[in-house]
């Protein structure tokens, strides 16, 4: 099996990069720290771990590394696009529109920088999974978190005009919402998230819902739930009840 994954430095990425080196996976590593995948490949050895250190904005760099990727360990079987960053964000705070546009870029435009290189050779083979992970955030507009609600949900129309477009081809392109992931983006969250998930088990039940091919999946089920039950809630009562909730801090990422 080959993987190519982003943002696999830390947190949700690393999980799934040593889920997939359990599983015998020749891997290939993308994110912004080179110190930090290095640290990491050495951690998956045995499993053979190809390191992209770059910036899922420059499509340039992930051009390059899925070239490389794909002359050295062939056309991946599954493409994970799982590089994001989440940032307290007011519209109102003209200081706040350089991050505006690096949560846009990076959760949006990243991850069609990710798959893009990879698809004419996937077209060809007539295989593979493309693998996006969106958030449960991108469900409705959270307080405070406009560019991040917004690049979520965003990416969930990108996935899907996706999947639309790739059947048939097969190529399967799966959507992955997760709800809270302990790791070091939500860490800075002053507010309550239930059911939080250790990055091993979301590892795992996003491993299998790859293998199932599942279109859309949000983990946990308890989320699923929550989620649903969110997107089906009027304006009026969503407006209330989320009017006066904590929201992350304004900070670089």
């Amino acid at each position: 099996m080959r993987v190519f994954l982003t943002g696999a430095s830390s947190g949700l990425g690393e999980a799934l990069a040593r889920r997939y080196a359990t599983d015998g996976a020749t891997l290939g590593l993308f994110a912004r720290r080179a110190s930090e995948l290095e640290r990491l490949a050495a951690a998956l050895a045995p499993a053979t771990a190809l390191c992209y250190p770059g910036d899922v904005r420059d499509a340039a760099a992930l051009a390059r590394a899925a070239a490389d990727f794909v002359a050295r360990a062939g056309v991946p079987d599954i493409v994970i696009a799982n590089a994001g960053i989440s940032r307290g964000t007011l519209t109102d705070e003209v200081d706040d529109l350089p991050a505006f546009r690096a949560v846009l870029e990076t959760n949006v435009l990243g991850v069609i920088h990710t798959f893009a290189p990879f698809m004419p050779a996937l077209r060809r083979a007539g295989t593979g999974t493309l693998v996006g992970v969106a958030s449960v955030a991108g469900f409705r507009g959270l307080p405070g978190s406009g560019a991040y609600s917004g690049s979520k949900a965003a990416l969930i129309a990108y996935l899907e005009s996706l999947r639309v477009e790739l059947a048939g081809s097969g190529v399967a392109v799966v959507t992955i919402c997760p709800g809270f992931v302990a790791t070091p983006m939500t860490a800075r969250n002053p507010y309550p998230m239930p059911f939080m998930l250790a990055p091993e088990r979301a590892a795992r039940l996003i491993a299998r819902a790859v293998d199932k091919r599942r279109r859309f999946y949000v983990l946990p089920w308890q989320m699923a739930v929550v989620g649903r039950l969110l997107r089906w809630l009027p304006r009026s009562c969503y407006d209330c009840a989320l009017a006066g909730r904590k929201r992350k801090p304004r900070q670089a990422d």
